[in-house]
């Protein structure tokens, strides 16, 4: 695998391949927390590969130096910045200088698991396009200090409680988050509902369908196939899919199904049988029923009147 496609599922494995130490993170948990001095003094300055993260990945910088880059964006690391990434986006990154620089990385898991169920629907901001980062000023940092700071004394502490607390630090730090810079964000509406895995979603959904019925695949894709093609959680796909264009995964298939199965009755002599077969269904009256309950006609009858019947 190129290294620009290198996926990483957890930091852990995705230090291990870049050769950095692993003794700061916790490798029974999908949280971590660390000053990257701690980790990185030795290899400074360094450069990483391009690659992806299936994780979330916040970063604040109160005494550093470097340069990232995330899709198409540069972005300059300079003290005081604030900022995150989310899962799927190309990156890379180069630090010349680092002092005091807090890394936090947690998965979608731990986000719904223990800080909230229906976290993107209460910080929509984290399925962001992008977040370029932000120079913030000393007072506004150091509140983010002391949260990151209180979080890390958590992280490397024994408590009973201890991801519990965590959890509930970040909502904190999550709401700070939000108050700053997030108060009005809308995803639906960001980029013109033009974000890489959506654009990357449908143009999938486009060709799948096409080879369907030009009969050079024989099933249909799953929410999982098309999650794997972009190396993402299901979950997650599904989470941006509904919150960038208002319509689940689901749906969206749904649609093109119908919509393939519309022009194949119409624009072909091909049998209805064929037809069910080429859109991925493996039984007449599957297909027939299924047609007919998302269109009110059934196959004949929309092959030989184009339309549903007048109620």
């Amino acid at each position: 695998m190129e290294e620009g496609n290198k996926v990483f599922n957890n930091l852990l494995d995705q230090y291990k391949h870049m050769g950095l130490p692993t003794d700061l993170i916790d490798e029974y948990t999908d949280f971590t927390i660390f000053n990257l001095k701690d980790a990185m003094h030795q290899r400074i300055p360094f450069k990483s590969p391009v690659h992806r993260l299936n994780f979330f990945v916040f970063v604040f910088i109160k005494n550093g130096f470097g340069v990232y880059s995330v899709d198409e964006q540069t972005v300059s690391l300079q003290p005081n910045t604030v900022y995150f990434t989310n899962p799927g986006h190309y990156r890379s990154y180069e630090w010349t200088a680092i002092d005091e620089v807090y890394l936090i990385t947690m998965s979608e898991s731990f986000l719904k698991e223990n800080v909230h169920a229906d976290i993107f629907e209460e910080f929509p901001f984290l399925l962001a396009e992008t977040f370029p980062g932000r120079v913030v000023n000393p007072d506004l940092f150091s509140e983010f200090e002391r949260l990151y700071l209180q979080i890390h004394a958590e992280y490397i502490g024994k408590s009973l409680y201890r991801t519990r607390i965590i959890a509930n630090l970040f909502v904190v730090l999550l709401l700070k988050i939000k108050g700053c810079f997030w108060l009005d964000y809308n995803p639906i509406y960001e980029g013109n509902r033009s974000s890489l895995i959506v654009k990357n979603f449908k143009r999938l959904l486009e060709k799948h369908y096409r080879d369907l019925s030009d009969g050079k695949v024989e099933r249909a894709f799953r929410v999982q196939e098309y999650a794997d093609a972009q190396n993402l959680h299901p979950n997650y796909l599904s989470t941006v899919i509904k919150t960038k264009t208002g319509k689940p995964v689901g749906t969206w298939i749904t649609e093109k199904t119908i919509s393939e199965a519309k022009s194949l009755l119409q624009n072909s002599s091909i049998s209805i049988k064929e037809i069910a077969y080429r859109l991925g269904f493996a039984e007449l009256a599957h297909f027939s029923n299924y047609f007919k309950k998302h269109t009110d006609i059934s196959p004949v009858q929309f092959r030989k009147n184009g339309k549903p019947p007048i109620s």
